[in-house]
């Protein structure tokens, strides 16, 4: 089979790049190893409830959004339906409560009255967040920590928590986290709201897998890609099979350039041997980011007949005092594990039938905490998981219990099983202050990157820019020919 270009994984990055070539008249195949494309980007049904897989709240779609001009090309605009998301966020630890707005000035109002002495660092933070070009990071240095940044801005320790209350929605600590790469994406919260993909964040992978297929292209899902064919400075194509079934005949399709949606270091094995080391070279000195582990719930009915009128509610352990507290609880036991409970019947998600809704905890997780244990034991902390944080948000909603009528615990073994990252990483590689960005691979010059791996980084916007950038380099490159 012969192409213009293969597309290495269905996750957004790779549906967007696939789209945006495909839109432009080039044959696209994307090969995917999971029965449905979108990679974090999926839902799934149990009984009467449609669980979401990935999505809590997406940056956007405002005014400022670069997603606006990809979501337009790509008719995803029309097609998709945006719910607003009613508030950022609540933060809650111990006695200290306090919901954040999205609106800046809103929110650095309502700081302000809670911590008059900070007022000036609170200027200074917001700042940072909406006008990152006219305001150096903190000492002047070109990249720094979050967490060095918020030091020598603010005292108060209970702020800086507020402040870090969405946290682990880019990485486990805030002393090793990119300032620069916190103040696009926090900043991005801040300037375009934030929305819920109406019917979970599946509709926007189908759409895109639906929009590639209508100009041209193919979507091959369940097939595992097991070698990627180079000759000389070209990758030529790949070789791919049936998952669950290498016994089957490969399947050889051909193309011009080849676009890897999928986790860099997972491509090393991928390129003949030399290529594959060249690769890992290259990619020492960048750590692999954290996993996340998720409780999905189904409810018999509304929490807000609970008295619980949060979408995102952030619950810091009272452990955590400071900053520097956070990255030790990220690996304490759950029962004082940090974590997030997001509450889709808040707003009409389209996720449950009749009175029925969906929520879901998720908190920073590690695979190497799940790895070396059997069956047995995988399948009792599953169930400790559960129980522990159904016990937990008893206490902060009272009568959750009665509610819940179905839950599933995701661990870091589940991501990797269906994205096949590793680690579990959801975020691709950590955004370390000053990291190196892997925009290309200098060897195989028609070999493009276009995941949370890449230049863009991680969550459902990063992707999504991601993959656009990727196309438009193709294209580009092209044009020059």
């Amino acid at each position: 089979m012969r192409y213009d270009v293969i597309v290495i994984g269905a996750g957004l990055g790779g549906l967007t790049a696939g789209a945006k070539l495909a839109r432009e008249g080039m044959k696209v195949l994307v090969i995917e190893q999971h029965s449905r494309p979108g990679g974090c980007a999926t839902t799934f049904r149990r009984g009467e409830y449609t669980l979401e897989v990935g999505l809590h709240e997406m940056d956007g779609p405002g005014s400022r959004d670069v997603k606006n001009r990809i979501f337009g090309e790509l008719e995803v605009t029309g097609n998709v339906e945006f719910i607003p998301v009613p508030e950022f966020y609540r933060f809650i630890r111990g006695d200290l409560a306090v919901t954040i707005p999205h609106d800046p000035q809103q929110a650095a109002a309502r700081l302000t009255e809670m911590f008059p002495m900070e007022k000036e660092g609170i200027e200074r933070y917001f700042e940072q967040l909406l006008n990152p070009r006219k305001k150096p990071a903190a000492g002047g240095d070109p990249d720094t920590s979050v967490g060095d940044f918020l030091d020598s801005i603010i005292s108060n320790e209970d702020l800086k928590l507020i402040l870090l209350g969405n946290l682990g929605y880019f990485h486990d600590d805030p002393y090793s986290l990119s300032l620069a790469y916190y103040t696009i994406a926090e900043g991005s919260y801040y300037t375009n709201g934030a929305s819920f993909i109406k019917g979970g964040s599946q509709r926007l992978s189908d759409h895109l897998a639906a929009y590639i297929i209508s100009h041209g292209g193919e979507v091959l899902l369940n097939h595992l890609v097991t070698q990627v064919k180079v000759n000389g400075s070209r990758a030529t194509g790949v070789s791919c099979r049936r998952r669950n079934k290498p016994a089957h005949n490969p399947i050889e399709a051909t193309a011009d350039e080849i676009v890897v949606n999928s986790a860099i270091p997972a491509l090393a094995d991928l390129l003949p041997h030399e290529y594959g080391e060249q690769l890992r070279e290259d990619c020492t000195g960048l750590n692999t980011g954290a996993s996340l582990l998720t409780v999905y719930f189904g409810f018999k009915r509304p929490l807000k007949e609970l008295g619980h009128n949060y979408y995102s509610t952030f619950i810091y352990d009272t452990s955590v005092r400071s900053q520097a507290d956070i990255s030790a609880n990220n690996h304490d036991d759950f029962s004082r594990r940090s974590f997030t409970f997001v509450d889709y019947g808040q707003i009409d998600s389209g996720m449950a039938s009749g009175d029925k809704s969906v929520g879901a905890v998720c908190c920073i997780d590690y695979l190497s905490d799940w790895e070396n244990l059997s069956r047995e034991e995988y399948d009792r902390k599953k169930e400790y998981v559960a129980k522990t944080f159904i016990e937990r948000l008893g206490k902060l909603i009272p009568g959750f219990e009665d509610a819940v009528g179905y839950s599933e615990v995701g661990t870091p073994h589940t991501v990797k099983r269906y994205t096949l990252n590793p680690g579990g990483a959801v975020y691709g590689f950590a955004q370390n202050p000053g990291r190196t960005v892997l925009d290309s691979f200098s060897p195989l010059e028609n070999l493009h990157f276009a995941s949370a791996w890449g230049k863009t980084g991680g969550g459902f916007s990063g992707a999504i820019a991601g993959g656009y950038l990727c196309a438009y380099n193709v294209l580009r490159k092209r044009a020059k020919k």
